[in-house]
């Protein structure tokens, strides 16, 4: 996983040297990793997309947002995983952000262009799992609620999403099922939606091409291995499930340890992890590279585990959550350990309050 992943220069040479890719052909990735083409195939499949087009100029973003309003959001047209994406308000922010959202876009994916959309500001981040074989079988895996997170990067996710409306969740996972169709997808994939808390509307975000780092929320409440059927399926097996023999089975949430100083504005804090000791709770899965005397550089993405606590309700697998936090035990760097704690048993986390903006405004 990982932007590699999603490489249609790595998915081609695989190919031409002989092997299978593990994940959709190139001209697939090509097109779900472009967000402008990705936006138009939403459209012509039938989902609904936020309002956003191109822009070549910093006159083309003040025109979109002098029709649309504020705020607006600019973000790479070649560019996934929160990178690439700035926030503005007015007209001044607007002109403030446009040169560095150009720049870092280039310098993360080589690739300059830019698309501005509205920003829907209550909304709530939700993604459906997709798994497709190469016999024209496509099914869903049920949706996972990404919502809680600071600055585009999810902290905490969850599998199903809460307090969501049945025809809601049932037109989510439809759509997710006809995006996956229309652009052939195959293996797995992951189709995000944005949905406006106070329409219960939602729109098509991206597809990202790849295994995602909470896929194993998915794996607890269906008893299925994806790593595995993702390999079944680049190997040329049909899908061994249908639809309607897909079964879930309780409630997963999953957050993400990182070596980062919230203390200090989130800076990286690389080092010697001198002790990392995870409990053993039932119903708990602790996914991690981490030991005594593991190197955390300051080169790579800081995630140091994951903590994923599944159990029959969502109050219990949240209180598993909190009480393996409690009891971790990691030295030698700072961590968001205390935060994620703080926000698992955080009043509106667990009434499933929650939107893209609640961690922001409970940290402000």
């Amino acid at each position: 996983y990982g932007f590699l992943a999603e490489s249609q220069a790595l998915a081609h040479a695989t190919t031409a040297a002989g092997l299978r890719f593990v994940g959709p052909p190139a001209e697939v990735i090509a097109t779900a990793g472009d967000k402008l083409a990705a936006r138009a195939l939403a459209q012509s499949a039938g989902l609904p997309v936020v309002p956003g087009r191109e822009i070549a100029t910093l006159s083309d973003a003040e025109a979109f947002a002098g029709e649309h309003g504020y705020p607006v959001l600019l973000k790479a047209a070649g560019g996934g995983g929160g990178r690439g994406i700035k926030l503005a308000g007015d007209l001044e922010q607007l002109r403030l952000v446009h040169g560095l959202a150009r720049a870092e876009a280039g310098a993360a994916f080589g690739d300059e262009r830019l698309y501005i959309e509205r920003l829907i500001v209550a909304a709530r981040h939700i993604e459906v799992q997709i798994a497709a074989d190469e016999h024209g079988g496509v099914i869903h895996l049920g949706e996972r609620d990404c919502s809680t997170q600071r600055r585009y990067q999810k902290l905490v996710e969850e599998a199903p999403a809460p307090a969501l409306a049945r025809g809601l969740r049932a037109a989510l996972l439809d759509a997710g099922v006809a995006f996956a169709t229309a652009i052939g997808y195959r293996n797995l994939g992951t189709v995000e939606f944005v949905v406006d808390i106070p329409t219960s509307s939602f729109h098509f975000l991206e597809c990202n091409c790849r295994i995602q780092v909470e896929h194993p929320v998915t794996e607890a409440i269906c008893g299925l291995d994806l790593i595995a059927l993702q390999l079944a399926i680049a190997d040329g097996e049909p899908l061994a499930l249908r639809q309607q023999d897909v079964a879930f089975d309780g409630h997963a949430v999953e957050c993400r340890l990182v070596a980062e100083d919230p203390a200090a504005d989130f800076a990286p804090s690389p080092g010697r992890v001198t002790r990392f000791a995870a409990p053993t709770l039932p119903g708990l899965r602790v996914d991690t590279h981490c030991r005594d005397g593991t190197l955390i550089p300051p080169f790579y993405d800081s995630l140091m585990a994951k903590l994923i606590a599944h159990a029959p309700d969502r109050d219990t697998a949240c209180a598993t959550l909190g009480a393996a936090l409690a009891q971790l035990q990691v030295e030698g760097v700072q961590t968001n350990r205390e935060l994620l704690a703080r926000i698992v048993a955080h009043p509106r986390f667990l009434a499933g309050d929650v939107s893209t903006t609640w961690l922001e405004e409970m940290l402000a």
